[in-house]
C-alpha cells in the first residue's frame, strides 16, 4: 500500500510525540512548527494546557519577515529562549513534530540551546 507523503509525516509526527510523552517528567514542550514560508515555535505546558512563550518568524520585530532561512530560525531560536526564560522555563523538551531534525530546525534548536534554554 503506497503511502503519501502526508502519511508519512503525520506517521513520523506521532512517532515522535508518543516517544517524548515516555520521558517529559512534567517539563513543558518545545513544538516547532515549519511551513515553506515561516517558522514558529511554542512552549507549551501540557499538563495545564496552556502556551508559556511563542516566537514567529512573522513578528516584526525580529527583523526576519518573509524570510524563511536558516538565519530566521537562529533568530526565532534565540527569541524563545529569552521569552522562557522570562516565563521562568529553563527546561523543556524539544518536540520537532514530523520534521527532520537538520536545517531550520536544527538551528532553532541550537539557538534556544545557546540562549541559556535546555533542551
Amino acid at each position: 500500500m503506497a503511502s503519501t507523503k502526508r502519511d508519512l509525516f503525520l506517521k513520523r509526527r506521532m512517532r515522535v510525540r508518543a516517544k517524548l510523552r515516555k520521558v517529559n517528567a512534567g517539563r513543558p514542550r518545545l513544538s516547532v512548527h515549519r511551513s515553506n514560508k515561516n517558522i514558529s515555535v511554542q512552549l507549551i505546558d501540557d499538563l495545564n494546557g496552556v502556551t508559556l512563550a511563542s516566537a514567529s518568524s512573522l513578528e516584526k520585530d525580529l527583523g526576519v519577515v518573509g524570510k524563511n532561512n536558516v538565519e530566521a530560525a537562529t533568530k526565532v531560536g534565540a527569541a524563545i529562549a529569552e521569552r522562557a526564560k522570562a516565563a521562568g522555563v529553563t527546561e523543556a523538551y524539544f518536540d520537532r513534530g514530523g520534521f527532520l531534525f537538520h536545517g531550520k530546525v536544527k538551528a532553532l534548536a541550537d539557538a534556544a540551546r545557546e540562549g541559556g534554554l535546555k533542551i
